[in-house]
């Protein structure tokens, strides 16, 4: 599971491995051994890699099937809006909050 995201996170964001590789300090091969599921990112990667994809450790690691939305810089009534838009969608789709 943590193979596929990490292709997927990295082909929407429109990296090569060795892009990715670049960023993290290490082998394109490194990259592809993950996505291939032959290795395992370490912590420190898996928490990189979190913060590269804009998602949660969770998500990379399969734990949850959500991602991250950053609401730094936003007032606290734009912070209210989001908050308030996010509960919409989930109650019009069903989910419970």
């Amino acid at each position: 599971m943590t193979a596929e995201r990490i292709k997927v996170l990295r082909e929407q964001r429109g990296y090569t491995q060795t892009e990715l590789a670049k960023r993290l300090g290490i082998t394109r091969s490194s990259v592809n051994a993950w996505e291939m599921g032959i290795s395992v990112p370490s912590t420190q990667y898996i928490v990189e890699l979190a913060g590269i994809f804009k998602v949660s450790t969770d998500y990379l690691l399969g734990v949850a099937s959500t991602e991250t939305v950053s609401i730094a810089g936003l007032k606290e009534e734009d912070i209210r809006l989001v908050y308030a838009l996010i509960s919409h969608l989930k109650n019009k789709n069903g989910e419970n909050i």
